[in-house]
């Protein structure tokens, strides 16, 4: 079992998980902490519905929402997961073959929602080192780097990069072994992506819209110089 299996079986049943996922894990740091934090939201839910709500909250929630957008953020993005997940919008429940490479990093995206909430500014020296991996010489930056890290994708370990664009925020996961063929686009009512093969891997653009996404690659083209 994999990173993403293990994450999709978790969010179908939290509290029902195989022996295969359990394995997995408690050999896993990164999912071991994905399971931590869903269980800890699972026992705030369930302690919310059993609190007796009080006389006209919903209404003060429903007049406040348009001044906190901001900070609802993250529970939207999981909110949109358990959504896509029931509708089968994700590669997990999917039986497509087709753009496998833009609807996983979709589905890796979803699954991520804390990676849309940084604000910080991330190092781009490092970006650029592990550019240099996949043969990519920077010549300057697509954008503000907000976050940064390696993260497990389908059995590999890439990278994953944030960054705040004109456009909003912009996804970019590059992934060393595997390769699509030829490029790849995937949409889904949330997101919109794009893989690239490049030398030794791929990369994905992930953005909210496809004009975000074309305009995020034309200035990726124009930041990046990959070699042959």
């Amino acid at each position: 079992m994999n990173c993403l299996e293990f994450r999709r079986e978790k969010l179908a049943d939290p509290n029902r998980v195989s022996h295969a996922a359990r394995a997995h894990a408690a050999g896993c740091a990164t999912c071991s902490a994905f399971e931590r934090d869903l269980d800890r939201a699972e026992l705030r839910i369930e302690r919310a519905l059993a609190s007796r709500v009080p006389a006209g909250l919903a209404d003060r929630i429903l007049s406040r929402i348009a001044t906190a957008q901001h900070s609802w953020r993250g529970w939207v993005v999981a909110a949109g997961v358990l959504t896509a997940l029931g509708a089968g919008l994700l590669v997990g429940v999917s039986s497509e073959t087709e753009n496998v490479y833009a609807r996983l990093a979709i589905e890796h995206v979803a699954m991520e929602p804390e990676s849309l909430d940084s604000t910080e500014s991330a190092d781009p020296r490092d970006f650029q080192a592990a550019l240099r991996e996949f043969g990519g010489t920077v010549r300057h930056l697509p954008g503000k780097v907000v976050y940064f890290t390696r993260c497990p994708v389908e059995g590999e370990t890439g990278w994953h990069a944030v960054f705040q664009t004109g456009q909003g925020l912009a996804t970019l996961i590059v992934v060393p072994g595997k390769r699509p063929k030829r490029p790849e686009t995937a949409v889904t009512a949330e997101w919109s992506a794009l893989a690239e093969p490049i030398r030794g891997g791929y990369y994905v653009i992930v953005t909210e819209t496809p004009a975000a996404t074309a305009a995020f690659e034309e200035a990726l083209r124009s930041a990046i110089v990959w070699d042959a």
